[in-house]
């Protein structure tokens, strides 16, 4: 038996199963590269919208934003990105910064959406700041073009 092999089994009865602890564990998202703020903090969040629910305007994080769609399905844009729906047991990241996040609402109008997210905020920021119009004007040339209606 290789050395691979007998690691791979060991402990695990007759039956040659592995143990639960190597397969209970899947990956759901992988992002890179990320940066983290110099001595930044970390929030994890649940977030529940109502069914159309827009979700938060225009806004931007202080540092990465890591999230997993519970139930429903969360209409996700970030700038530069064409608009996407991320639906029930998906993942969605942000780099945070400067990037604005367009769009975390609810894409469904006759469900309710739930989600968590674990965002980074830098020292002495807030952890979610809102995007006024003026500066989404001046970065317009940045979004993805709109869906067709």
């Amino acid at each position: 038996m290789s050395e691979n092999h007998a690691a791979h089994t060991h402990g695990t009865g007759d039956h040659g199963e592995a143990p639960g602890w190597t397969t209970a564990a899947r990956m759901l998202q992988d992002a890179s590269p990320i940066t983290v703020p110099e001595g930044a903090s970390a929030m994890t969040i649940q977030v529940d919208w109502e069914p159309g629910d827009p979700g938060t305007p225009p806004h931007r994080h202080s540092g990465p934003a890591f999230g997993y769609v519970i139930e429903g399905a969360v209409r996700f844009e970030l700038e530069g990105e064409p608009e996407r729906v991320v639906e029930a047991g998906g993942t969605f990241w942000e780099p945070g910064g400067d990037v604005i996040h367009y769009q975390d609402g609810n894409a469904l109008a006759d469900a309710h959406t739930r989600f968590v997210v674990t965002m980074m905020c830098a020292p002495g920021k807030p952890m979610l700041e809102l995007v006024d119009e003026e500066e989404l004007a001046q970065r317009k040339h940045l979004r993805a073009p709109r869906p067709a209606a």
